[in-house]
């Protein structure tokens, strides 16, 4: 009797388990079982550790494999942020863009699934969002990456953190002595641990590892550029969405080298002996000695996870070639802070730098007056921050690829200051998370975000953003130089900025 009692409850909680998995209630994992919750027909889980925490010794390490365990894991709270500055709404940037100010904690390497499907056999195309933030802030967890909308529309979402500042990108020769003469590009890593574990998990939640695609915008599309260069996320992925950002027109990566020197000015600065000494100090104190030093680290071209010359590594053909769309909002001008060079100066600068091509170059970019120099700044502020990569990237890319450009500007709220179509402004729109960001939207607003989710959900589906009822947006080429202007009303413009983008690469 006691026998056929302890069947029945094995066989009752074998049928629970395997019941909840059809439902996605539980979901079994390569680490162990996870349990989620469910919003009408979307189960989300939120908080999976896809790394071991980045603590003690693994400071400044790669990313670990996840410790497995027996129980159930609860996923259903976002983990804590990737330690930084404590979050604060500025600039344009209101609550709904920034991480949660609480909990920060460099055990931070979790994602968050967001999926429709019913069964582990559906097969649905996957989206993995990578955010911005300079490389020094950011979270999974601000409101508008939320997954839903998406996951309504047929696409399994995925949003991971990712290591960031000090924490995410020093380098240090102590560090490439120990690490094979490599160090830095932590939080690349980390972002290619994450994809890793999409495509050994991904199938349970009903997604595809055979279709990803990776998005992200600022930091995030600098991340998706580097992850399309990098060797390691070989295979991981299959279609690349990079909004406002890119390695390919400007400064931001620096070499192994320059890195770390910098990451020894910081050891300096922390007066610590050795690294050692400097893993023992705390997150807050770390922070607060890059704050105070001024040192900003970002990605470095350490010939491991990056190649060395980046820009050749695409001429070459050696990147991951996958469709593209990438783009930008006329706002991103903003992000580069302009010289303020009088018409005078700006023509003497050009006369410096570029001798007989000067002439043609003052026709592209005129500065008659101090404020057509300024208007001339601002357009290649523009164009060195995310355009001219964008352009270089379609050109080197063998896939499809696809560019727009944002114009629309979100309707505001009454009595705060109007930012046009500031950095950032795109993404609720293409994500479909209007409605968490406090605004009172007008229909205009609504038709762009429709149309804007629309392009994205069908890239991500089927690697072209066109389908039934959007206005056609032709493949990018060098020779036609088509952009999607996306605004009030949608068209294309062929050879918009070709003249430029033509100018800048013979320079």
């Amino acid at each position: 009797m006691k026998f056929i009692k302890t069947l029945s409850i094995a066989l009752f909680l074998m049928f629970w388990v395997n019941f909840s998995n059809a439902q996605f209630k539980t979901i079994k994992t390569q680490n162990g079982l996870i349990s989620g919750f469910k919003i009408g027909t979307v189960n989300i889980f939120k908080g999976i550790p896809f790394a071991a925490p980045p603590v003690g010794d693994l400071r400044w390490k790669a990313p670990q494999p996840v410790q497995n365990w027996l129980e159930v894991r609860k996923c259903t709270e976002f983990s804590a942020s990737p330690f930084q500055a404590n979050p604060t709404p500025f600039y344009c940037w209101t609550e709904e863009f920034i991480a949660p100010p609480k909990p920060l904690s460099e055990d931070c390497l979790y994602l968050n699934v967001w999926t429709a499907a019913k069964t582990a056999q559906e097969k649905r195309p996957v989206f993995v969002w990578i955010y911005g933030g300079g490389f020094s802030s950011g979270s999974s967890a601000c409101p508008i990456y939320d997954g839903e909308e998406f996951a309504k529309k047929g696409i399994v979402f995925v949003s991971i953190n990712y290591r960031v500042g000090p924490f995410g990108f020093m380098a240090h020769p102590e560090l490439s002595k120990e690490q094979n003469n490599v160090s830095g590009n932590y939080g690349l890593m980390d972002q290619i641990a994450a994809l890793k574990w999409v495509k050994e998990n991904i199938a349970v939640f009903g997604g595809d590892p055979n279709k990803v695609t990776i998005a992200g915008q600022s930091a995030g599309s600098m991340s998706v550029n580097c992850l399309v260069a990098s060797p390691l996320a070989k295979g991981l992925f299959h279609r690349a969405i990079a909004q406002s950002g890119g390695m390919l027109s400007n400064r931001i990566p620096t070499s192994l080298n320059d890195a770390e020197k910098m990451g020894e000015t910081f050891q300096k600065k922390a007066n610590a002996s050795d690294l050692s000494e400097l893993r023992q100090k705390s997150a807050e104190e770390i922070l607060k000695i890059s704050q105070s030093s001024g040192l900003r680290m970002g990605v470095t071209l350490d010939g491991y996870v990056l190649p060395t010359d980046i820009v050749q590594h695409f001429k070459d053909g050696k990147h991951n070639d996958v469709p593209l769309m990438t783009g930008w909002v006329t706002g991103d001008a903003g992000l580069i802070p302009n010289q303020g060079l009088s018409a005078e100066k700006f023509r003497q600068q050009s006369t410096d730098k570029y001798g007989a091509k000067s002439e043609e170059y003052l026709k592209l970019f005129p500065a008659n007056t101090d404020d057509e120099a300024k208007t001339s700044q601002s357009r290649l502020s523009l164009l060195s921050f995310a355009a001219l990569s964008s352009h270089l990237w379609a050109g080197y890319n063998k896939s499809q690829s696809y560019i727009y450009q944002v114009s629309h500007v979100p309707t505001d709220k009454p009595d705060f200051p109007n930012y046009g179509a500031f950095h950032t402004s795109e993404v609720p729109y293409a994500l479909h998370t209007l409605h968490l960001w406090k605004r009172p939207w007008q229909d205009h607003d609504l038709v762009v975000e429709n149309l804007m989710s629309s392009y994205w959900i069908n890239f991500i589906k089927i690697g072209n953003p066109n389908g039934k009822n959007l206005p056609e947006w032709k493949r990018y080429t060098k020779e036609t130089g088509v952009i999607l202007e996306i605004d009030k009303e949608t068209y294309q413009r062929p050879a918009l900025l070709k003249k430029e983008f033509d100018l800048l690469e013979s320079l």
